[in-house]
């Protein structure tokens, strides 16, 4: 049953969930630390230290599949706005995008925003 566990579940696990925090945290090195802390806890829960070398794994699939998603996404902004201007329902969007500041960290004057950005 461990093994199924090991080598199937937590696998497919960690896949959708890094791929649902990357949405929320937009930072796959956040998304892979926050995998191996869970895992780490794991480990020393319920399973013995082997189980490391399985968190390491974890802990890198957690990476891969955090950029894959960031990339994926980045991707279909860029191609949304090219050809229709609007942005699309991916919502890994660039925090300065949606708080409407420029480059230079000044806030614009055309995006009715308050005092500190938000809308």
């Amino acid at each position: 049953m461990n093994t199924l566990l090991i080598f199937f579940a937590f696998p497919i696990a960690v896949i959708i969930f890094s791929a649902i925090l990357e949405k929320l945290l937009n930072s796959p090195i956040a998304v892979s630390a926050l995998i191996f802390a869970i895992f780490l806890v794991i480990t020393f829960a319920f399973f013995n230290e082997t189980f490391l070398i399985a968190t390491l794994a974890y802990t890198i699939l957690a990476f891969i599949t955090a950029t894959i998603v960031r990339l994926i996404c980045n991707f279909n902004n860029d191609s949304d706005d090219n050809s229709s201007g609007n942005n699309s329902d991916c919502n890994c969007n660039n925090s300065t995008r949606n708080l409407g500041i420029t480059s230079d960290n000044t806030f614009n004057s055309n995006n009715n925003t308050s005092t500190y950005g938000y809308r």
